[in-house]
């Protein structure tokens, strides 16, 4: 018959008192092996921790030689100890020696133990070592004591990660937890940032494993259980939630998940093995997401869908709603999100933010257009990275490449303080190109301008020395209240801007709020295709007292001077008339109540919706000017997602379908003698900004950190031979040649700086 160990109980309570002990970090773990040793009345007990090398290090034991300690390691995937770390899986074996991965270590002294039973240590997910305890001829052990040492795992794991535990890790090595990594994401705004981490949305710390009283833990979790799933069926009930939305199947898996039968039995036999409700979800938290990682597809929606629900239940468990509040940031913090709005990135302290880092996303969403608007480093796509690490852990994140180095080893940070060094020698070179003008050598002027949608970032106008301000983005200040801006705050800020640019021009658009714009204080339903739904101007002809009420604080606002309107999102002409009478209207009130009006005022239109491109001729005549918005007009061109990198990286903004189509605006601007301006974050990019000057934008509104770049380029360019190939390349059908191929061959024939 086989051996009855004591009982998970009494074990776990011994350890709580080990862990309480005042003991140091070694005796602790001879401590606590020997103490699994005598409850589950095993020969040996032995810990692996997996160090950076891959390595599994024995850490300590109980019935091997103590001297194989620190000395004794396997290679992952070596042995039984390497398997069970290679496969996140527990193995248990009646006869060790027999198994084809067997290892044997004669310095250990394991000869005569045949009963095997491992467990890996998790956390994250993530392997950080193994737990294994070893019997003469007892036969398997027990599914209990399986369950038992998953238990007793999950405290070594919180051990581990502890500062106590650095002082058992050889010099010039380290445990695999706080080995470097390094993540290829994508580059949303470029630069290079050196700094700490701060997750906008830490995980929940439990700090105590041990249940009191198992009875009293489980009804706490049936109890948040519960309102777990009251609170998914509320959003269900209380959201306008259409059936096959994006929204709808989320929730519909978490609504799976909550009330999946084999998931809440692991979670109460994780409670009946001694752990508290809040231990027991990180167990099986764990459990989930190593299986997960190690299928062929992991980043599938499951692993978040499931990592979700456990942090709700966490959250409900501890009573901690989740809910965003802006905290003190240190020097150099950089902010690692799972995902992340422009309103909560502007909650943060900017003075210390220096880069962003999201799991999703794409570089034209919004949180990267206001990160570049901040001047903030930005890399998306960086996939598991909330995971993979902590609030302090040191971070490099290089925009320009989009990679990510977690916790870089010395020469990884020497290298990229030296480019640091590199790139600010640069940027004072951009700086005393400052004042000069943006001609090509040829003779081509182009006008440089700024996006911009906050005060913060107006002053840049003098550090870059360009010549205006293309697109003010006034949503921003909608998506950071928490009620609607009232006329006179609207008017103190567009007054700000004007003051701020000086006699420098400065071009408002009206508000592009609604869709995926997110502003808290105006209740709408779910949309399942939110970029082409009730948004921007369709929103403010449904709520013209919120259109009325802009157009005034801007009439206001100009005090007298020249005010330049932009009207968004416009699918037909008649929309942009039916603008042009509102704000004409706002104009002969104000003069009417005896208010200053603006001295002129110009009325634009935006090109963002393909259907403008065939009235393009009717339109003209009516504007004073047209905007190019380069973000959403490339989205709805391609059918791409712009936010969603599984498409939108499949399509080139500068192909030929959407060179074709910017171009039919160039001639018809011209043709009607009307100024035209690229808005979008398309001008930003020198390659990009080349392909618009080929085709004939010479007016560029882009990010402050993009001036420099793109001025260098104009001024080393001749662009006559370049607008040359590529207008001929525009009306060619067989050439097969990709318009990016090409501009990238035209600039290298001339050193171009790209």
């Amino acid at each position: 018959m086989p051996t009855r160990f004591a009982g998970p109980l009494v074990l776990l309570r011994e350890l709580r008192e080990t862990m309480a002990a005042t003991l140091g970090a070694q005796a602790r773990l001879d401590r606590i092996v020997d103490l699994i040793a005598q409850n589950m009345q095993a020969d040996v007990c032995s810990f692996y921790v997996l160090r950076d090398d891959g390595a599994l290090e024995l850490f300590a034991t109980h019935g091997l030689k103590s001297e194989a300690v620190h000395t004794t390691s396997l290679r992952s995937g070596e042995g039984l100890v390497g398997l069970i770390a290679a496969g996140a899986q527990p193995l248990n074996l009646a006869n060790a020696p027999a198994h084809p991965a067997f290892a044997h270590r004669p310095e250990t002294g394991e000869d005569p133990y045949t009963s095997f039973l491992g467990v890996p240590v998790l956390r994250a997910g993530q392997t950080l070592g193994v737990l294994v305890v070893q019997a003469r001829d007892r036969g398997a052990f027990q599914n209990d004591e399986t369950e038992a040492l998953l238990t007793v795992a999950t405290l070594l794991a919180e051990m581990i990660s502890t500062a106590e535990f650095d002082n058992l890790v050889s010099t010039g090595s380290d445990i695999d937890l706080r080995r470097a990594r390094t993540f290829e994401g994508a580059g949303f705004a470029e630069g290079v940032a050196l700094g700490t981490v701060v997750l906008h949305d830490p995980r929940v710390v439990v700090t105590n494993f041990v249940a009191e009283d198992i009875g009293a833990e489980k009804t706490r979790l049936d109890e948040a259980i519960r309102t777990l799933r009251l609170s998914i069926d509320t959003m269900f009930s209380t959201r306008d939630i259409k059936a096959g939305s994006e929204h709808h199947e989320i929730l519909e898996s978490y609504r799976m998940f909550a009330n999946d039968r084999g998931w809440v039995r692991r979670l109460d036999e994780a409670v009946d093995q001694g752990l508290t409700a809040e231990a027991a979800v990180e167990r099986v938290q764990n459990d989930t997401r190593a299986r997960m990682l190690r299928q062929a597809d992991p980043y599938i929606r499951g692993l978040h869908d499931l990592d979700d629900l456990a942090n709700r239940l966490l959250r409900v468990l501890t009573g901690d709603p989740g809910v965003f509040q802006a905290r003190e940031l240190g020097e150099d913090t950089v902010l690692v999100a799972r995902n992340l709005g422009p309103a909560e990135l502007l909650e943060y302290d900017r003075d210390r933010l220096r880069a962003i880092v999201i799991e999703e996303g794409g570089p034209t969403s919004h949180v990267a257009i206001v990160a570049r608007s901040l001047g903030l480093v930005a890399v998306g796509q960086a996939q598991n990275i909330t995971a993979m690490c902590e609030s302090g852990d040191d971070i490099i994140v290089d925009g320009s490449s989009g990679r990510v180095h977690l916790r870089p080893p010395p020469g990884v940070q020497a290298t990229y303080i030296e480019k640091m060094r590199i790139s600010a020698r640069r940027q004072e070179h951009f700086a005393a190109q400052r004042d000069a003008s943006a001609v090509t050598k040829d003779g081509v002027e182009i006008t440089l301008l700024h996006n911009s949608g906050l005060l913060a970032d107006l002053p840049a106008l003098k550090e870059t020395g360009a010549a205006g301000v293309g697109l003010f983005r006034t949503e921003l200040q909608f998506m950071i209240a928490s009620r609607l801006p009232r006329m006179k705050e609207q008017t103190e800020l567009y007054a700000q801007a004007l003051d701020t640019v000086g006699d420098k021009p400065i071009t408002f658009r009206l508000l592009d709020i609604g869709g995926d714009k997110v502003v808290p204080f105006l209740r709408s339903t779910a949309e399942e295709n939110p970029a082409m739904g009730w948004r921007s101007l369709r929103l403010a002809f449904d709520r013209l007292a919120l259109m009325r009420t802009q157009v005034r604080a801007l009439l206001q606002a100009s005090g007298g001077r020249p005010l330049s309107i932009l009207v968004p999102m416009i699918t037909e002409v008649s929309e942009f008339a039916q603008a042009r009478v509102i704000i004409q209207k706002e104009v002969a009130w104000l003069k009417k109540i005896g208010g200053t009006a603006p001295q002129s005022i110009s009325i634009g239109a935006m090109i963002e919706v393909p259907s403008i491109l065939f009235e393009l001729d009717r339109l003209m005549p009516l504007a004073d000017f047209v905007s190019i918005g380069s973000n959403d007009l490339v989205q709805f061109l391609t059918a791409a997602d712009r936010a969603n990198p599984r498409v939108s990286k499949r399509y080139d903004a500068i192909g030929l379908p959407r060179l074709r189509a910017m171009h039919l605006v160039v001639s018809a601007a011209r043709a009607h003698d009307v100024p035209l301006t690229m808005c979008g974050e398309l001008a930003g990019r020198p390659i990009e900004a080349l392909a618009l000057m080929a085709i004939g934008i010479d007016r560029l509104s882009m990010a402050a950190s993009s001036i420099g770049p793109v001025k260098e380029l104009i001024v080393a360019a001749r662009l006559a031979p370049i607008r040359e190939r590529v207008l001929k390349a525009l009306k060619d059908t067989e050439d097969p040649t990709g318009m990016r191929e090409l501009l990238i061959s035209l600039a290298q024939a001339q050193n171009l700086p790209l």
